[in-house]
C-alpha cells in the first residue's frame, strides 16, 4: 500500500483552524482521517475547522465522554462523524459498536486516538500525526505529518496544506 506524506508547521490555534478548513477541501464522503497527538496538541482544534470547512451544522467539539458525534451537512455536502477513542480499550471490536463501517461510506469520518483500533476499516486513509513541545510550556508550535495511504491518496495533491 502506498503513502504519501507531508510535513506543516503550525505556529497558534487560528493556523490549525485554517489547515482544518484548507484540508475540508480535499475530503469526500468515505474519507477516514486519523488523528493522533499528545492531549492539547490540537485534535479538536483542526477537526473544528474540518467542519466549518465542509460546512456541518453543530460545534464541533471535543466527543471524549460521548465517545462519537455526528455534524449533519448544512448544505450537500457530507456529515461529519468525530469519533474520540482514547477510552476505547477493546480495538476494533468495541469500534464496531459505534457501527462507523456503516457511517465511512457517505460521511467523513475523524477519529481521534484511533492508531491500532480503526485501521481496519480502510486501506484508504489520512493520517494526521500532531506533534508539540511536551512539559511546562505555552509553546503553541506544532510540527504535524500528514500522510495520505492507500489508492484514494496515492495521486492527492497535499501541497494546498502548507499554504
Amino acid at each position: 500500500m502506498g503513502s504519501r506524506s507531508m510535513s506543516v508547521t503550525v505556529t497558534s490555534p487560528e493556523q490549525m483552524r485554517e489547515l482544518g478548513r484548507r484540508l475540508a477541501g480535499l475530503l469526500r464522503a468515505g474519507d477516514l482521517v486519523m488523528l493522533s497527538g499528545e492531549l492539547g496538541a490540537g485534535k479538536t482544534t483542526l477537526t473544528r475547522g474540518l467542519g466549518e470547512g465542509l460546512g456541518v451544522r453543530g460545534a464541533v467539539t471535543s466527543p471524549t465522554f460521548v465517545i462519537a458525534r455526528v455534524h449533519p451537512p448544512l448544505g450537500d455536502g457530507p456529515p461529519l462523524v468525530h469519533v474520540d477513542a482514547y477510552r476505547l480499550s477493546g480495538g476494533l471490536d468495541e469500534m464496531e459498536d459505534l457501527d462507523l463501517d456503516v457511517s465511512l461510506p457517505e460521511s467523513v469520518v475523524v477519529v481521534e486516538w484511533g492508531e491500532g483500533k480503526v485501521e481496519e476499516l480502510t486501506e484508504d486513509r489520512l493520517q494526521v500525526v500532531i506533534h508539540r513541545a511536551v512539559g511546562d510550556t505555552t509553546d503553541e508550535v506544532r510540527q504535524m505529518t500528514i500522510t495520505g495511504m492507500g489508492e484514494r491518496w496515492a495521486a492527492a495533491d497535499l501541497s494546498a496544506l502548507a499554504a
